[in-house]
């Protein structure tokens, strides 16, 4: 736990943060055996730099950390996260204020964040005292969806197959009070879902649609729908090794939803939430689809397939079609769709798209307040042209091989039709290096930001 939970303790170590206008202050006030020590030391508040000062017994007479002063050309909140990875095990607490104080602690949390599931050793840990003026409740919940989406796709896919990826779902629901319902294998034919079946048919364990609801029925409806591929080979298509090799985060986009669904619940948002997660292998069996094959979808539409490794935007298509039944007031998808948006935006800065122009200045927004950083790219329509085929109504690949990211939201729009306002998120989810509240490994990105839009828009709820 990254809280310390009861009454603070007396010897909880403070911990001081510092900024080049504020350092000459701070330290002609420090005691003189930690003045001696941070001289001798060469502390400077640069950003990010640390130093435990002593006591004169040889204790902990606390802490310095360098923040960025003023002016800066960036100021990262979460800069103070750094701290739950660099002290030792102890108690901390804040004395005085970082840039921002709730971002502050929920970096902690982040930071603090370790997948030791196969791991004997367990990390002894820094806690820290809640500042008083946090609303720890709302941290918690938001820390602990990250956690969930982090767990899951930090897990490698020989334990988070379909299966496992289905009873995460399924137990996250129950733990809502609510139930899932569950489509499986053939039945995918027999409910129209062709397009999931088709992906999924190849893998020894079959595809499958969790559908499941929350919250009274005459709230606002906001659905999300998350790429759920839990090993994506590339089909016969075959992916190289070097691009294999990350492939079990490939679920990512299911593990957002669900991220961002126990938000919600947690929290109590005044809301009728839907969760839609199509869950598929991509595997290669005789069973296998092909290149050039044609599939019917859900919506009507046939999609021929240009290449196997785009499936995640197929299995995403029956699943927004259903969604999209609904029409829905907000309808948000999730997935890691492409490696062009990497290569435009790079790993920490997911694109999206949308054409509801309120909504775009909503995200925009609230990715600066919530340091959940996004990038708005264009559903530009001349480009639509591109996934045409030359047999079926649309391909799922674009021959040409530019804008890769957009025509792939260009294909899922293809798809939606009644829903008030739809935003696709093209999202990476994995830090390749650690930074302030996002260690190395699997990285939940946008659903914090997607909390506090539908938080502000709707209202806190009633945890």
């Amino acid at each position: 736990m990254p809280f310390f939970e009861g009454p603070a303790p007396a010897d909880a170590v403070p911990i001081t943060f510092v900024t080049p206008q504020s350092w000459p202050e701070i330290k002609a006030a420090l005691p003189a055996v930690a003045a001696h020590f941070a001289a001798a030391s060469k502390f400077e508040p640069t950003p990010g730099r640390s130093l435990i000062l002593p006591d004169a017994d040889g204790g902990f007479a606390g802490v310095l950390f360098g923040l960025e002063g003023h002016p800066a050309h960036f100021r990262d909140p979460f800069l103070p996260g750094k701290l739950a990875s660099v002290l030792p095990g102890g108690v901390y607490r804040f004395s005085n204020a970082p840039h921002d104080t709730a971002l502050a602690a929920l970096a902690w949390a982040l930071t603090a964040y370790r997948f030791d599931r196969y791991k004997k050793k367990k990390d002894d840990l820094p806690q820290l005292v809640p500042p008083r003026e946090i609303d720890l409740a709302r941290i918690k919940a938001l820390a602990a969806g990250v956690t969930l989406g982090r767990d899951l796709i930090n897990t490698p896919a020989n334990d988070m197959d379909p299966d496992a990826l289905e009873t995460a779902a399924v137990t996250l629901a129950a733990q809502f009070g609510t139930e899932a319902a569950v489509t499986i294998g053939d039945d995918l034919l027999k409910e129209n879902f062709p397009l999931i079946h088709a992906v999924g048919r190849a893998a020894a364990k079959p595809p499958r649609l969790v559908d499941f609801s929350w919250g009274p029925d005459d709230a606002p409806k906001v659905t999300l729908v998350g790429k759920g591929v839990c090993f994506d080979t590339g089909g016969l298509d075959i992916k190289p090794s070097s691009g294999m090799y990350l492939m079990k985060k490939d679920m990512g986009g299911a593990a957002t939803a669900l991220a961002l669904a126990h938000m919600i619940m947690a929290r109590g948002l005044p809301v009728r939430l839907r969760v839609l997660l199509p869950i598929v292998e991509n595997a290669i069996s005789a069973d296998a689809m092909r290149p050039s094959d044609v599939y019917p979808s859900r919506k009507g539409l046939s999609v021929e397939v240009g290449n196997t490794d785009a499936e995640g935007r197929m299995i995403l298509a029956d699943a927004l079609a259903l969604a999209d039944e609904d029409a829905p007031e907000l309808l948000f998808d999730f997935a890691t769709l492409t490696g062009a948006a990497r290569a435009a935006l790079g790993p920490d800065l997911p694109p999206f798209y949308t054409e509801n122009e309120p909504l775009a200045a909503a995200i925009a927004e609230h990715a600066a307040t919530a340091n959940d950083p996004v990038w708005r790219l264009p559903l530009w329509q001349p480009y639509d042209k591109m996934i045409d085929s030359k047999i079926a109504d649309i391909t799922n690949n674009a021959a040409s091989g530019f804008a890769g990211s957009i025509t792939a939201a260009l294909f899922l729009k293809r798809f939606v039709e009644k829903s008030r306002a739809w935003t696709h998120f093209d999202i990476y989810a994995w830090t390749p290096s650690a930074k302030p509240g996002r260690p190395e490994g699997a990285e939940v990105q946008v659903a914090r930001l997607i909390f506090d839009l539908l938080e502000s828009r709707y209202g806190t709820g009633a945890p």
